[in-house]
């Protein structure tokens, strides 16, 4: 392990993190009625100050990053990115003032839940809080989505330190050596272009539909990055507009696709192939399924909504919808409240949290693929019943799966249940009833946000322990549990 060349990437990383407070502090420079200035101008300071005094004594060192190191730049990148952000959440006076009893947990948890694009949220009266703040918790979505790990990858190789070894403990999927370009730096690149241009297009759109561009700006963020966080207590609710909501439906599924899908696309539009770059969406097996799964839910929403719960078929299309595509994607924005829906449909939302978006997007829950291995290796062993001597391989698409790769997302499957279940009854032995345990627990670890039961609204209600477990579980579910667990085996640290 090279603790001291990971000490200078922790360093170099929170000094550039610092400057994502400076947008905010701009705002409330130029908003003499903001009065938050103060506040992100110490969050800066220290912040930047922190990571120069972490970064100095080891700064002339040089070394080849292995995979294990890896592993520990990502864990501490995020758990310290964490204990920042916090900070102007901590200093904010106006904050402080509307939500009683406010404490570092509860600014810690906040920035947990923007950084792992969770949108689990303890703060209540959003539309008096300053701008400033508002674009600073939506902008740590935008960051947590993709930024923050693309820009990692695309700084470290030009600082003389190879970033492949943390592209591979970051990406997303059961798949994680798989490159879109031989490069990783053009990797980081590409992926951060398709990135900024779908947080740039639905921005435009979320302002010709009527937003105000400050809304615009920052709903995009959220949107693009699968966050869910709102500048408005009613979330998209607030805007009561039939083509914003369209307009979110739209971009959280295109965020919800792998981004691999996407570079695809541009690539052979660039080199005017434009029927190739529609073609390859539909031949992705994983992506047909994930769209299938939503067009189910969607039929059983809406249906059983118009039928049972006194609605229009007008009302019941429009919001149930919009709620199955916001929560199967684990984004989290609301136009109704859905835990007061009929029992049925809350369990089988949160349910299809836990499928989650496709492998290589920004959405949190298993991923697709996973859930598609899984119930293809389940079919597999019902015609070995049946055909006992016969050879049968499970396939997506027409390539087979290596049974490592099989093994790998059973593995996957039976920690992530482990998990869940250990830390539902932790947050049981917390004092919180069953159905605001099991739905806390899965909406933050599958990245959700919101849930059920005392977690419906907000998460300000609940105690501070299991404030500090969900926080847990929301890092859990971000690094896909394996890259945070394997730190606290002891076979990691034997050299």
């Amino acid at each position: 392990m090279h603790f001291r060349v990971t000490l200078k990437i922790i360093g170099m990383l929170l000094m550039a993190f610092s400057a994502s407070m400076l947008p905010s502090l701009v705002i409330a420079l130029s908003l003499p009625s903001d009065g938050s200035a103060w506040t992100f101008g110490i969050s800066f300071c220290i912040t930047f100050i922190a990571g120069f005094l972490i970064w100095l004594p080891f700064s002339k060192q040089n070394k080849v990053l292995r995979t294990r190191d890896g592993f520990v730049i990502v864990v501490m990148f995020w758990t310290i990115l964490g204990l920042f952000g916090a900070l102007p959440f901590y200093f904010s006076t106006p904050l402080s003032t509307l939500n009683t009893n406010w404490s570092y947990v509860d600014s810690l948890f906040e920035s947990i839940s923007g950084l792992t694009t969770t949108g689990a949220t303890v703060i209540t009266q959003l539309d008096s809080l300053p701008k400033s703040l508002l674009f600073y918790r939506q902008f740590l979505q935008w960051f947590g989505g993709m930024g923050i790990i693309v820009l990692a990858v695309a700084i470290l190789p030009m600082l003389g330190i190879g970033g492949a070894q943390l592209y591979r403990a970051e990406t997303p999927g059961p798949v994680k050596d798989s490159k879109l370009t031989p490069r990783i730096t053009e990797t980081a690149k590409q992926l951060w272009y398709i990135y900024l241009t779908l947080t740039v297009t639905c921005a435009l759109a979320y302002w010709f539909a009527g937003m105000s561009a400050f809304d615009a700006i920052t709903h995009s963020f959220s949107t693009v990055a699968i966050g869910g966080f709102s500048t408005h207590d009613a979330s998209l609710g607030y805007f009561n507009s039939a083509a914003i909501e369209t307009i979110a439906i739209i971009f959280m599924l295109l965020a919800a696709v792998n981004f691999a899908l996407h570079f695809h696309t541009a690539r052979t539009i660039r080199q005017r192939h434009y029927k190739a770059s529609l073609l390859h969406y539909w031949k992705d097996e994983e992506l047909r399924f994930f769209l299938s799964a939503i067009v189910t839910v969607c039929l059983i929403t809406v249906g059983t909504l118009w039928l049972t719960n006194n609605m229009s078929f007008d009302d019941s299309f429009r919001q149930g919808v919009f709620e199955v595509v916001s929560i199967a994607t684990t984004t989290g924005f609301a136009t109704a409240d859905f835990s007061q829906w009929p029992a049925m449909l809350s369990f089988l939302l949160l349910t299809a949290a836990f499928m989650g978006g496709c492998a290589g997007s920004t959405a949190g829950g298993m991923k697709v693929v996973r859930v598609l291995i899984l119930l293809k290796q389940g079919l597999r062993e019902i015609k070995r019943l049946i055909h006992p001597n016969a050879i049968i391989h499970v396939k997506l698409g027409s390539n087979p799966i290596p049974d490592r790769v099989a093994e790998a997302v059973w593995g996957f499957f039976s920690v992530y249940a482990l998990v869940f279940i250990i830390m539902m009854i932790a947050l049981l032995g917390t004092g919180l009833d069953h159905v605001t345990a099991w739905s806390a627990v899965g909406a933050t670890l599958n990245n959700l946000g919101p849930g059920l039961g005392d977690v419906a609204l907000n998460y300000g209600d609940i105690n501070t322990t299991a404030k500090w477990i969900l926080c847990f579980s929301m890092l859990l579910g971000r690094l896909e549990v394996f890259t945070l667990l394997v730190l606290f085996t002891p076979m990691f640290w034997r050299d």
